[in-house]
């Protein structure tokens, strides 16, 4: 972000590291990542190809990206749960929090962070709410080569965004954990339990609760496994 904002930033340029201490979720929440264990990187996108679309049909494609990058070594039970965390059973695989730096009106750069649980079998009190690829497969995989991977699947997403928006949105959906399934949701002091029916390009969650009601991102969490 620093670098985007004092404008040292390149398209497509991706800083990776090996030990995140302070990894930043939605809503405010912690990422924990164990030393050498994990996939962390932020990649820097000039959205000059993208000012025409809403913002968030990036972090759709994000989002696209890693569950493919995910699918190639678990290929079951693997979703995308609104907004954009990537979903094993009910176990959070991985999660993106994208930052957009606007000057005025204009869109300017956008940093996806991305963070996948590579080899790492402790989460603390997160509990059995985290799981890694280590878990689910039985192999150790290298961060590394797993961020190379990504970032060429990203690229090629970015790619189809621009060209394809809709094949991206479309590509979202399909994806989406519980889609057309009863949920507990909770706003504020109310929990509730509602049907998932879409996710539109603005990235609202649209909902049956007895009544279609739509929620932007942040204004309601998620209750699974009373977690």
């Amino acid at each position: 972000m620093g670098l985007a904002r004092a404008a040292m930033a390149q398209h497509g340029a991706v800083v990776f590291t090996h030990e995140q201490t302070k990894g930043k979720g939605q809503r405010s929440k912690g990422w924990v990542s164990k030393k050498g264990q994990n996939l962390a990187f932020s990649a820097v996108v000039e959205p000059n190809l993208l000012r025409a679309l809403p913002p968030f049909t990036l972090s759709m494609a994000a989002a696209v990206a890693a569950h493919q990058l995910v699918a190639k070594y678990i290929n079951e039970d693997l979703t995308i749960k609104w907004p954009n965390d990537i979903y094993w059973r009910d176990r959070k695989a991985a999660g993106i929090l994208i930052e957009n730096i606007w000057q005025a009106s204009e869109w300017k750069f956008a940093v996806i962070g991305i963070g996948l649980n590579v080899n790492q079998t402790e989460f603390g009190e997160l509990g059995d709410r985290a799981v890694s690829l280590k878990q689910v497969t039985g192999r150790e995989l290298e961060p590394v080569s797993l961020a190379k991977e990504l970032c060429s699947v990203l690229e090629e997403k970015y790619q189809l965004l621009v060209t394809s928006p809709s094949d991206i949105v479309e590509a979202y959906k399909a994806r989406l954990y519980r889609l057309h399934q009863q949920v507990k949701l909770k706003k504020g002091s109310r929990v509730f339990e509602a049907s998932i029916m879409d996710v539109n390009v603005n990235g609202q969650m649209v909902v049956d609760s007895g009544v279609e009601e739509i929620f932007n991102v942040g204004e309601v969490e998620w209750v699974i496994n009373d977690g």
